[in-house]
């Protein structure tokens, strides 16, 4: 068996894929840029699964270097994380979101295709269902993203498409995320970002740090139990094991396979603060502030299809995936 040539896979849901990966009999090959990822991650990857990892530092834009890793590994399958992946920060320099997230796929694909490697998952997004608010959202809704980032991804889905069209003996897996938290039971790897977070749960585990001073919610007036967004949150090494079960599955049947990656279950704002104090024993203070453009009330997933035709199941629930990102979170500041 040939080994996963994984990109971006010193990031958040890349290096959880990875541990879960090599439990599963799985070896890897790594190609990041370090964009918004730290190396020393790579460390504490081989730590966690007692193997030496080869890893290429570089972008995935870069033929040349995909071409070396082509030839110097014998490479069966690629899981596709490498891209930028904040909504705001598309909005401010969409070009360099387009550039980045797409070119790098194009890249990447005439590289595969150049040695015949051509069994790939790729790591989407339910942002491709832009305001759809029908909920649970199945693989079938409407797609229409309402930012770049969305858009970066639902045009890759549109060149996977297209290319299975052209030649069907690729094998594709579009896995369409919900809102990955948590972090490895070790404590040693989790979601920690350059520069002032993104994502609720990071920005709630830096206000429990004391690194800032409050989270702020947006909006308390929408239909849900308490007036916040309510979301579709999936403990990391849940979403991780999703991949490990999609490149199972191309090994078995040929086709182009789309599938959301979540729990079916909807928390609100309130309920992922409620469950970090507990987890923390700590009071997080919270401001309520106007609603963000574009947001919905809710939308999370209907797993349905997953379960069916992978087996896939989430394991951990909202309390666990908390606790887990404070052991982590202590790992960072309190050691």
């Amino acid at each position: 068996m040939g080994k996963i040539l994984i990109t971006g896979g010193l990031g958040y849901i890349g290096s959880h894929t990875i541990v879960e990966l090599y439990n599963n009999k799985y070896e890897v090959v790594i190609i990041d840029n370090l964009y918004n990822s730290k190396e020393e991650v790579h460390k504490t990857l081989e730590t966690i699964v007692n193997k030496k990892i080869s890893f290429y530092k570089g972008d995935v834009r870069d033929k040349e270097l995909l071409r070396k890793i082509f030839k110097e590994n014998n490479i069966s399958g690629v899981i596709h994380f490498a891209g930028l992946k904040a909504v705001g920060e598309s909005c401010e320099i969409p070009l360099e979101y387009y550039n980045n997230n797409i070119y790098s796929t194009l890249v990447l694909l005439e590289a595969m295709k150049e040695y015949n490697v051509k069994r790939i998952v790729f790591s989407s997004s339910a942002t491709v269902y832009g305001l759809c608010k029908e909920v649970p959202l199945k693989e079938t809704a409407p797609l229409d993203a309402t930012n770049p980032y969305g858009r970066t991804k639902l045009y890759i889905e549109g060149i996977l498409k297209d290319l299975y069209a052209s030649d069907n003996s690729w094998e594709i897996a579009i896995l369409r995320y919900f809102n990955p938290v948590g972090a490895h039971k070790s404590g040693l790897i989790g979601e920690r970002p350059n520069g002032i977070p993104n994502n609720l749960v990071p920005y709630i585990a830096e206000v429990a740090a004391g690194i800032r001073p409050y989270v702020r919610v947006f909006g308390n007036d929408y239909d849900t139990k308490d007036g916040t967004g309510v979301r579709d949150y999936i403990h990391v090494s849940d979403l991780a094991y999703g991949h490990v079960l999609a490149i199972d599955k191309l090994s078995k049947v040929h086709g182009l396979l789309i599938y959301n990656l979540g729990t079916g279950n909807g928390y609100s704002v309130l309920d992922v603060i409620k469950a970090f104090e507990k987890a923390s024993n700590l009071e997080i203070p919270y401001k309520i502030c106007d609603r963000r453009p574009g947001d919905i009330a809710a939308s999370y997933a209907d797993p349905t299809k997953a379960y069916n035709e992978l087996g896939f199941k989430a394991k951990y629930g909202i309390e666990e995936m908390m606790e887990d990102q404070w052991r982590f979170q202590e790992h960072i500041y309190i050691k």
